[in-house]
């Protein structure tokens, strides 16, 4: 009888519990709780740190010449290799001078038969002069002969000025480059007919050191910017010290830094942007004119900017960034930031920490936000390369 009656009070799973506790507490001993789990954190910094911006754009020449005919004519040799360097006044093309050289001895002639006139003209006035006081000749012819002797001047300089046409025709007969630079390839071969009237465009010529990198910025960037400035929040770089860094196609920084030239002083109205010019010295040539790159220009100075390992930033389901905040009574808590922008492996936090702050680095996985845990200064690892 009392072994039913212990069956139907107290059900068997109970039974072994019981038992199981009493065996576990039989010494006295206390049941062990869990350590708080160790976490590795950073404090929030304050440094001063560059505000840049990248902006795409292209290379431009800083000087573009296209050489065209200025004497009409067949082009009978070209004097220059495609793509190779020329001097300015370097001779490029030759056109036929046999019918410009024609042209100037007809010039020459027709100078020299007006220069004729002119000294018959000359002394008949002279003559004339000192009859019309006697009345040998009237005052009527003694005019004619003034107004012929003026109208032979007006011929004698129109045939000179027509001789100096002729001659600079025949000197145009040479073409040479307007500037130094890299020519391009030729747009017309020996035999073919060239027109002054036409300009025919014979190649182009550009300065390729240094060279101009063109980009745009909106004028909302720029207004942000000076407003930025205005309240202290950057520091400005000065105009006449602003770096600008090309980063050339395959990621990689140009070796030569820039300046920054100007920027335009009205809005694009149908993009709203603004247009800005940088130069770069050139010497190994590598950079191209029409070639599209971006620019990383240094545009102010925050100087108490926060700072965190871009590690400790993640992103929530609705994409604010989050980081794991050890709070002072060693708690971890769940923190949304704002983040201002990324500086090399850093995210400068514009909202959301406070200078000091402790912010999880490492064992995140082993604490829940809320939960206590054991926070150690994180300690960068050297990799082994650098330790030996």
């Amino acid at each position: 009888m009392p072994f039913f009656f212990l069956r139907r009070t107290c059900p068997i799973p109970v039974l072994v519990l019981a038992v199981a506790l009493c065996a576990c507490r039989k010494d006295g001993a206390p049941v062990m709780e869990r350590p708080p789990a160790e976490v590795s954190f950073v404090p929030v910094a304050t440094e001063a740190v560059e505000r840049a911006a990248e902006f795409p754009g292209r290379i431009a020449p800083t000087r573009e010449a296209q050489v065209r005919a200025r004497a009409t004519g067949i082009l009978q040799k070209r004097l220059f290799e495609e793509g190779s360097n020329v001097q300015e006044g370097q001779v490029l093309f030759e056109i036929d001078p046999a019918p410009l050289w024609a042209s100037l001895e007809a010039a020459r002639a027709a100078t020299a038969r007006a220069e004729a006139a002119l000294q018959v003209s000359r002394a008949n006035v002279e003559r004339y002069k000192e009859l019309v006081p006697i009345n040998a000749i009237s005052k009527q012819v003694y005019d004619q002969a003034v107004a012929l002797r003026g109208q032979n001047e007006a011929e004698f300089l129109a045939a000179k000025a027509s001789a100096q046409t002729a001659e600079l025709n025949l000197g145009y007969a040479r073409v040479t480059a307007p500037i130094s630079g890299r020519i391009g390839k030729a747009m017309v071969t020996e035999g073919a007919l060239v027109s002054a009237t036409e300009a025919t465009q014979l190649a182009v010529i550009r300065q390729l050191d240094p060279v101009y990198f063109d980009f745009t910025q909106s004028s909302a960037d720029l207004l942000r910017l000076r407003k930025a400035i205005d309240s202290g929040a950057l520091q400005s770089a000065a105009s006449g010290a602003a770096r600008v860094t090309l980063i050339l196609e395959d990621g990689t920084p140009y070796a030569h830094p820039g300046r920054l030239l100007f920027s335009d002083i009205s809005v694009d109205p149908t993009t709203g942007m603004i247009t800005l010019r940088s130069e770069f010295p050139n010497p190994e040539k590598l950079l191209l004119p029409g070639v599209f790159l971006r620019a990383r220009i240094v545009e102010g100075m925050k100087t108490n900017a926060l700072t965190i390992p871009q590690r400790t930033v993640t992103r929530g389901a609705a994409g604010e960034a989050t980081v794991l905040v050890v709070g002072a009574d060693n708690k971890m808590e769940s923190r949304v930031i704002e983040v201002d922008r990324t500086v090399g492996s850093k995210v400068v936090v514009a909202r959301g920490l406070k200078p000091g702050e402790r912010v999880v680095v490492e064992g995140s996985q082993k604490a829940l936000p809320g939960s206590l845990v054991n926070p150690v200064l994180f300690v960068p690892s050297v990799p082994a390369s650098k330790a030996n």
